[in-house]
C-alpha cells in the first residue's frame, strides 16, 4: 500500500515527497552504486513532488549519458536520480526519507554491472 514519505539530503537543502509501496528497495552492484550504497525504489513521475528546483542541484551523468544523478550542490547526498534502464522514472535514495525502518524491507540485489 503506497504512503506518502518526506524525503531530503542531509543538509535538508533539498526536499521532496514522494508516494511509495515500500516493498523492496535495489542494490546494485556496479562500481557507482557501490561507492554510493543508496537504497533504491523506482517510482513514476506522477508519485514524486521535488519541492527544489532541479536547477539548484548538480547533475551527474556518466557511460550512457541517460542516467541522470541529482546531488545536493551543499552536502554531496543523492537524494533521487532518472535510472537508466528506465528513463521515464524516478529512482528514490529510500536513505533519505523519514521515518523508514530500513531493516524491515527486502533488498533485491541487481547484476547491474552486467547490463549493456
Amino acid at each position: 500500500m503506497k504512503q506518502t514519505y518526506q524525503g531530503s539530503c542531509h543538509c535538508g537543502r533539498v526536499r521532496f515527497e514522494v508516494d511509495a509501496d515500500l516493498d523492496h528497495v535495489r542494490v546494485g552492484d556496479c562500481s557507482i552504486c557501490r561507492r554510493r550504497g543508496a537504497l533504491n525504489h523506482r517510482v513514476d513521475p506522477a508519485d514524486i513532488r521535488v519541492l527544489t528546483p532541479l536547477d539548484d542541484l548538480a547533475l551527474y551523468t556518466f557511460h550512457t549519458h541517460t542516467a541522470r544523478d541529482y546531488f545536493c550542490r551543499t552536502c554531496g547526498i543523492l537524494p533521487f536520480r532518472r535510472p537508466r534502464m528506465a528513463p521515464e522514472k524516478w529512482t528514490v535514495n529510500v536513505r533519505c526519507l523519514e521515518g523508514v525502518d530500513l531493516d524491515s524491507i527486502p533488498v533485491q540485489r541487481l547484476e547491474c554491472s552486467k547490463l549493456p
